[in-house]
């Protein structure tokens, strides 16, 4: 090809910072229109390569020729001057410009006349609002301050800057990086427009996708070496990546490769799972007058539904409250009249037992005092489930232990008691709804646990002060997963009344159950006195 249809020549081009060798060795050619990618790992000399073409850098040695032409002393003017646009990673701004005097800083579009001139600001925002619409970016961006913007931002201004007016040579160091996947799309395309309008194109990416899908060649630098100068039709994504790392070793060269795709696919789903989060972002904003009005009534719903839940605790517990005082008088009517009652009956029975001569009336009176005797035991078990008396006298742990007793006496169920000899006295509610829970958990027990031989039982207080009940049992179990809607409808209203009894002391209640492992139920009550803790 004759030199004068060469755009940019690069001869044994190098540069040392000290004496440390950034750069040694790279050569090639450019013509206009051409597109050449330029990939290799960190540290292997891109930017500086980059910025000794822009004129950012002066080279240590070799010469860089643009169009037959030198760059002399004031390297970077020559550069611009002649048509080389630069796109660097972390562009400058300015920040004390808008985004629209960045774009067109020290190339302003002028009116000029005599002794005076003033900038075209209107046609300077048109050109500007074009390029962001381009690049899908609101044109209220020309006018914030760079401080403001995200990094994208700052690289797509950088990016209208380098292409607000024409230019025969871009330089784009690593500027996809900072993009978006859909605008990453948007740049090859313009890569492409400019390309075949005869631009020519020096990029960089660690991205092999963006490489193999817009450049004509590909140079491989690797540790600031030149490692390979190739068509890119003419080679593959394996090739490359043996060049970037330095070695054609399977287990150093698939994990790049595996890397380099999956980075790509990930992306583009990050970027499409964005997309669907600013769509639905924009659609929430269009409703949010709706939002606000159905989530005030929402909020203003839920208020009235807790009032209402806390004012049906209210009433479950004062109900509670009275049943269990209804019961206490009971008990003890029961007890202090109808059984002292019965009793004085059967005093009188055996003293007309003692007084009759007749052997027949003596057996007569003697079973009809059995009678009386058993019908007041049967009463006195009746007020013992009313009220229990030796939770009044001996608190919770004394009246478990004689109701596992006697339970298991009626029912020749073996009970295995665990109970904690530090639990002492609790308040009346308290006490009397855990002998409830236990009541009503033996109960199921001795309906529903068909077989069973054995129930463990165990009530101990937790180092916050918590109140914790442990039920189990051998019999056939229950099937999961457990409904207690479908338990009420099955009948098991011991398990229904227990998660009642919780859910009003405001405990939690956990119900468990294998086929022919049997049924566990763990509740959990909190203490209403915390300085309980030990």
């Amino acid at each position: 090809m004759p030199a004068s249809q060469k755009l940019l020549s690069v001869r044994n081009l190098s540069r040392s910072f000290g004496p440390v060798e950034a750069l040694s060795g790279v050569s090639f050619d450019l013509e206009p229109g051409e597109v050449l990618g330029v990939v290799g790992q960190r540290g292997s000399g891109k930017s500086t390569l980059f910025r000794l073409l822009g004129g950012a850098y002066a080279p240590s040695g070799g010469e860089i020729l643009f169009e037959g032409r030198r760059f002399g002393s004031r390297a970077a003017w020559q550069a611009r001057q002649w048509g080389i646009e630069a796109v660097y990673q972390n562009p400058p701004l300015a920040n004390n410009l808008t985004v629209l005097q960045n774009i067109f800083l020290g190339r302003e579009l002028c009116h000029f006349e005599p002794l005076r001139w003033w900038p075209k600001e209107g046609e300077m925002a048109e050109i500007a609002r074009a390029f962001l619409a381009d690049f899908d970016m609101p044109p209220e961006l020309l006018h914030e301050s760079p401080a403001n913007l995200s990094n994208e931002q700052r690289q797509l201004a950088a990016i209208a800057h380098a292409l607000c007016r024409p230019c025969k040579l871009l330089l784009l160091d690593d500027t996809l990086a900072a993009l978006s996947f859909q605008r990453q799309q948007k740049l090859l395309d313009r890569v492409r427009e400019l390309a075949a309008q005869n631009v020519a194109v020096i990029i960089s990416s660690d991205d092999l996708k963006h490489i193999f899908a817009v450049t004509n060649r590909i140079l491989v630098l690797y540790q600031g070496r030149q490692a390979a100068l190739r068509e890119t039709q003419k080679t593959t994504a394996r090739e490359v990546v043996e060049w970037i790392v330095g070695s054609n070793r399977q287990e150093q060269v698939t994990p790049v490769i595996w890397a380099f795709e999956n980075y790509y696919a990930a992306q583009q789903q990050a970027e499409e799972l964005q997309r669907a989060q600013q769509v639905l972002q924009q659609s929430l904003k269009e409703q949010d007058s709706l939002n606000r009005q159905l989530i005030e009534r929402l909020r203003k719903q839920l208020q009235s539904l807790d009032r209402l839940n806390l004012a049906l605790q209210e009433a479950n517990r004062r109900l509670m409250t009275e049943r269990e005082a209804e019961r206490k008088a009971l008990a003890r009517e029961l007890h202090d009249q109808v059984i002292q009652d019965l009793l004085s009956y059967t005093y009188q029975l055996e003293d007309l037992e003692n007084e009759a001569g007749e052997s027949e009336r003596q057996e007569e009176l003697a079973e009809i005092r059995n009678g009386i005797r058993q019908v007041v035991s049967g009463l006195r078990q009746i007020c013992s489930d009313l009220r229990p008396p030796t939770i009044d006298s001996h608190g919770l742990s004394a009246a478990i232990r004689s109701l596992a007793h006697q339970w298991s006496k009626q029912t020749g169920i073996k009970v295995e008691l665990d109970l904690d000899p530090e639990l002492g006295r609790l308040p009346e509610p308290i006490e009397l709804s855990v002998f409830r829970i236990v009541q009503e958990g033996l109960s199921n027990v001795r309906k529903h646990a068909l077989g069973a031989t054995r129930v463990a039982l165990s009530l101990y207080r937790t180092p916050t002060a918590s109140l914790v009940v442990r039920m189990s049992d051998d019999g056939p179990g229950i099937e999961a997963p457990i409904d207690l809607a479908e338990l009420s409808e099955k009948k098991h209203f011991g398990l229904v009344g227990i998660s009642e009894r919780v859910s009003l002391l405001g405990g939690s209640m956990q119900i468990d159950s294998s086929p022919g492992g049997g049924v566990q139920v763990c509740v959990e009550i909190p203490s209403p006195y915390p300085t309980m803790v030990a």
